[in-house]
Formats: structure tokens, C-alpha cells, sequence
């Protein structure tokens, strides 16, 4: 064997009662589990590790990260393998990078500036979702990538590619565009579909739009992922349109972030609940994921109405300059409530500034825009209209509109997995993007005890790993591939705070992909064991197929 850990205390992710066993691994997989007291030698190999004190565990899977950039310019990537996160689930909210022309790359990548940054250190040489993955496995000089990576293709910017920024239904020649270029996306190795239907222009696709994209991913064995149309006023209604749309198209869906935040939603968790629950019993494949802290994480841009966006982010600076275009804005913003903030109107006191593109705005970072007005001595609109013009739309923000008991709540349904929903640019990040997975183990399972150990476990490694269909991870089994994290249950803590958002975990020793090590005695080695996960719907090419930029 290459590999034993000895006397660990097994938590196998099914949610079974833990065990102490001996766990040997060989050529990348788990060669022979050993429980303490069975018959028989126990496994030797070239190297042991004493586990002894350690929780052995599947490594976790982030169902919801925006490291679609940071995993080709970073090769550490401590933010998440730090964590004992092994796979991550990209192509989030409905805009990422692929598939794209060059117009779409450019417009996506201005976008979305504010989640992975403007992307000008990275060489774009792909233009197919099967592109994308191809780069994955080969970055770094063909050595791969950090952690393991999975791809949805974006709804939003397949139909920036296919209708531009209009807000109007699709022609039929557009959609049926759509259709081939969601289909390829999963022949190529996307494991579903994602929307960001508070973001433009991805929002102004009807269900009707969204039923036929969704029944192409159903084909492929693939799932949908919305960031649905509000989590504010009327998100109940939104929650029960994906329900409804999901099951119109027969394809199972994956509900992103899900909570119920503002005001309004104070204390309706169980109405969620109970939408879910009933969907579940009349036979819908329903998951969910979330992360265990109360503030959302988002851009500036993000909040305004989406009429503002219709044309592009030019045709947005446009409105912003014009004095009686930004009156308007205001008004949608601060009375009428716009569906960019979810139909509530803004209360910028909970707007925390997080991060700027532009260095003189760097005075604004850890405040709220109320705060920030007060100091500069005019009406908060002000300020975020100058924060949004000057740093040209790549502001990112903080919202603090959570509620506990709902985040609570949520976590224990039986089809809830974990998701960061990490933004990892910014000064001051949302903690969540450094400290998701530790601060379920330890605030949530050994300080709160909302979530058994092992409960908590399968929420973070066999249910996710079953929605991506994944027939040989998520669990300790022998024969599965060894990706694993061990982890001390009485220690392990998030080191990140709102203060400190970047500090890293502690309790989180040992972290394994392909058997080998990532992080190995609380440090991340050199090793570069990520590669690109490929959906059940890809087809006998794989990855290969219209890999080249222009193939579409």
C-alpha cells in the first residue's frame, strides 16, 4: 500500500455511528478499511500516518464557489483546500466564462469583475465549456489544479451570447441556439445548469425560456442550480416557481444559497420548509445548499433594477452619469423596492462595502454605505452612486439581511449540502469563502449541536456528491477515490472572521486528493492533485470535444 492512517475515528459520510478502523490507500483510491477488532492483519504500507485522536472523513464538497478564476491564477489555493474541500462546483449564478464568443467573454468578464476580478492576469484561451475543463486539468504547466472542480454552464451568459442584453423573450431561432449550446455545454462535461435570476441579463429569461434549457439538461442526466428570481418579498412565490418549473421540464433541481432573508422572511423558515417537504413527497428530486453565516456576499451592481442593466454595463455607467436616470434609480432603489435587492427597498446601513477595483476608493472598504455618507457628508445614494461610476461596477458588498433561526432551520433538512458561495476578491471577504466547512463542524456541530458529527459529515460529502452523481466519492468505502480530510472534532474551528476574513482554519491537519497530500500537518504542500470532474452527460469524446477557442 502507499499509504495507511492508523487508529482513526472513521465518519464513512452515509451518517452511520463513527468507527476507529485503520484506512489504507493505494494507486489514489481506498485500497482496505480495517475496523479495530476485526479478524485478520492489519494493512501495513511505505508510510503510516497516526490518526489516532483524528475524525476521518470524505473530503468535503463545496456545492456552490466562485473559484472559477482563482483556481487557474492561484495554485495554492488555501482558501478552500485549507478547508478539507476536494471538489467544488463551479459556473455559478448564471455567469462564468464559458461558453463564450469574444464579445460575450468581454462583457461577462466586466460583469462579473467583482466576484473573480477583471481576469487580466488569466490567458482566455478557451471558448467551450469543454474548454474551460480542459484548461483545469492542464494549468500550471500541466500540472493541474489545486482542488477538483465541476462546471454548470451559465444561463446568463448563454444568453448574452444568444440575445445580447435585451429584455425580451427569446426568438425561437434564439432559443433553439440556446438549446445546442446548453446541450453541447453538457456533452462536454457540465454537470447542469445555473441562473442568476436577480441578474441581468439572465433575469429577464421567462419560465417558459427556462423549461425548454432545463429539459435539454434533464436529457444529460444534469441538474439546475437557479439563484432563484427573490430571497426577499415574494421569495416564497420564487422558491415554488423553480419547484413548479423543475418538474414541468422533469429535471431534478438544486436550490443555490437557499435561506429566506430581510425582514419580511424573519422566522418563515418552516414555510420553506414545508414547500420542500411537500414537493419531496409528490415525487420531486429537490436538493439545497447554504452557508452557515447570517450576511450575503454580493456586488454593488447587484442591487439595482434590472432595467438599469438592459443594453450591457456601458449602457449602466450611461444611466448612472445621466442626473435624471439616476433620480429614477434612487427612487426604485430607496421606495419602490427594485428586483435587484429582491423587492425590498434598500436600507444602506446593511451594506457593508467589501471590496473596490479602484485604489482611491479604498477608504470605503469595511464600512456601510450609510456610515461612509455620513463622513463625506451627503445622502447615501450619493456615495454608492460614486462607488458604483468611479470603480466602474466592480464593487463588492456585504448585506447583512439574515436571520439565524431561518439559517438554523435550514441546515437540518434532510437534502441540504454545504456551499461557501465564496467570493474570494475583495479586501474584506466574506468570511464564508475561508471558513465555511469548519465553522459547520464546530459551531454548528460541537458548540450548538444543530447537526450530529455524523450527520454533518453526510450533509458535506455523500448528498452532494450523489446530486453530481458521483459513483466513486463521498464516502470512506473502499474502492472509492481517496480524497479525505482528517480533522480533530474537539479543535476544528474557522480562523476567518468579519475582522479577519482571510485567516485560515484550525483542526484541519491532514487533507488528501488522489491519496496524496494537499495539506499535510496544517501546511498546503506543493502537490497539484485538482482536475476537472466531468458530468455523467459527457459524451464518448469527453472534454475534447470543441475544446478550441471559436468552436462554437
Amino acid at each position: 500500500m502507499d499509504l495507511v492512517l492508523r487508529d482513526a475515528l472513521v465518519v464513512d459520510g452515509t451518517g452511520a455511528p463513527s468507527y476507529r478502523a485503520d484506512v489504507a490507500l493505494d494507486g489514489g483510491r481506498i485500497a482496505e478499511i480495517h475496523p479495530e477488532g476485526s479478524p485478520g492483519p492489519r494493512p501495513t504500507a511505505t508510510r503510516h500516518v497516526d490518526a489516532d485522536g483524528l475524525t476521518l472523513a470524505p473530503g468535503f464538497i463545496d456545492m456552490h464557489a466562485h473559484s472559477d478564476l482563482a483556481l487557474l491564477r492561484d495554485p495554492d489555493h488555501s482558501a478552500k483546500a485549507a478547508q478539507g474541500v476536494t471538489l467544488e462546483v463551479l459556473g455559478q449564478d448564471g455567469l462564468s466564462y464559458a461558453p463564450a464568443d469574444d464579445r460575450t467573454l468581454a462583457e461577462v468578464r466586466r460583469s462579473i469583475t467583482g466576484w473573480n476580478g477583471d481576469g487580466s492576469d488569466i490567458d482566455f484561451d478557451w471558448r467551450t465549456v469543454g474548454g474551460y475543463l480542459d484548461r483545469l486539468d492542464r494549468n500550471f504547466g500541466g500540472q493541474g489544479i489545486a482542488v477538483n472542480a465541476a462546471y454548470l454552464i451559465p444561463q446568463g451568459t448563454v444568453r448574452m451570447y444568444a440575445v445580447g442584453w435585451d429584455d425580451r423573450p427569446a426568438t425561437a431561432d434564439e432559443l433553439a441556439r440556446m438549446k445546442e449550446l446548453v446541450d453541447q455545454g453538457m456533452r462536454e462535461g457540465a454537470v447542469g445548469m445555473s441562473s442568476g435570476l436577480t441578474y441581468t441579463p439572465g433575469m429577464y429569461a421567462d419560465d417558459a425560456e427556462l423549461t425548454e434549457l432545463c429539459r435539454v439538461v434533464a436529457r444529460h442526466g444534469g441538474y439546475y442550480c437557479p439563484h432563484h428570481r427573490s430571497y426577499g418579498a415574494g421569495a416564497l412565490e420564487a422558491y415554488e416557481e423553480m419547484v413548479q418549473l423543475t418538474r414541468n421540464a422533469g429535471c431534478a433541481l438544486h436550490l443555490a444559497h437557499a435561506t429566506m432573508n430581510f425582514g419580511v422572511n424573519k422566522g418563515r423558515a418552516p414555510d420553506l420548509l414545508a414547500l420542500l417537504d411537500g414537493a419531496l413527497a409528490a415525487g420531486a428530486d429537490i436538493s439545497l445548499d447554504t452557508y452557515p453565516y447570517t450576511p450575503g456576499c454580493t456586488t454593488l451592481v447587484a442591487m439595482l433594477p434590472s432595467w438599469v442593466s438592459e443594453g450591457g454595463p456601458d449602457a449602466i455607467l450611461a444611466r448612472l452619469a445621466d442626473a435624471e436616470s439616476a433620480e429614477r434609480i434612487r427612487h426604485h432603489l430607496e421606495v419602490l423596492g427594485s428586483d435587484g435587492c429582491h423587492g425590498v427597498p434598500i436600507e444602506w446601513d446593511t451594506i457593508e462595502i467589501s471590496g473596490v477595483g479602484a485604489p482611491h476608493l479604498a477608504e470605503y472598504v469595511g464600512r456601510t454605505v450609510a456610515d461612509s455618507a455620513v463622513l463625506r457628508g451627503e445622502e447615501p445614494w450619493v456615495t454608492a452612486r460614486r462607488l458604483l461610476t468611479e470603480d466602474r461596477l466592480g464593487t463588492t458588498i456585504l448585506q447583512h439581511v439574515g436571520h439565524e433561526e431561518n439559517v438554523q432551520q435550514i441546515m437540518r433538512h434532510p437534502v441540504h449540502t454545504g456551499g461557501s458561495d465564496g467570493i474570494l476578491q475583495g479586501d474584506k471577504p466574506h468570511p464564508r469563502a475561508y471558513g465555511t466547512f469548519p465553522q459547520y463542524l464546530g459551531r454548528y456541530v460541537r458548540e450548538l449541536g444543530i447537526l450530529s458529527l455524523e450527520e454533518c459529515v453526510a450533509h458535506l460529502t455523500s448528498r452532494p456528491a450523489a446530486r453530481l452523481r458521483l459513483a466513486d466519492r463521498g464516502l470512506v468505502r473502499e474502492g472509492y477515490r481517496a480524497d479525505l480530510v482528517l480533522f480533530d472534532p474537539e479543535a476544528v474551528a474557522a480562523g476567518s472572521t468579519f475582522a479577519e476574513p482571510r485567516a485560515l482554519p484550525v483542526g484541519i491537519p491532514h487533507v488528501l486528493i488522489d491519496g496524496r497530500f494537499v495539506i499535510e500537518d496544517g501546511r498546503r504542500t506543493s502537490v497539484l492533485a485538482g482536475r476537472a470532474v466531468r458530468g455523467a452527460g459527457a459524451g464518448a469524446a469527453g472534454a475534447g470535444v470543441g475544446a478550441g477557442a471559436g468552436a462554437l
